[in-house]
């Protein structure tokens, strides 16, 4: 696995925190939501911080 930078985990982190409803374990869902909630301009860094979300969704078990 990849070391993310900061900036990504921070800014997923945030974005779980304050919208845990507005992603889910689809990509392409979260990166809509990204490119919504945040001023992110680079295509990259969306997808990045989209699939750092993607993975931390995917990782939690429902209680």
């Amino acid at each position: 696995m990849a070391i993310k930078p900061a900036y990504v985990k921070k800014t997923g982190n945030l974005l779980l925190e304050r919208y845990p409803d507005a992603f889910t374990t689809d990509f392409e869902q979260n990166k809509d939501s990204v490119d919504k909630l945040t001023n992110v301009e680079s295509k990259g860094v969306r997808n990045r911080i989209a699939g750092y979300v993607t993975r931390k969704k995917g990782a939690q078990v429902p209680a």
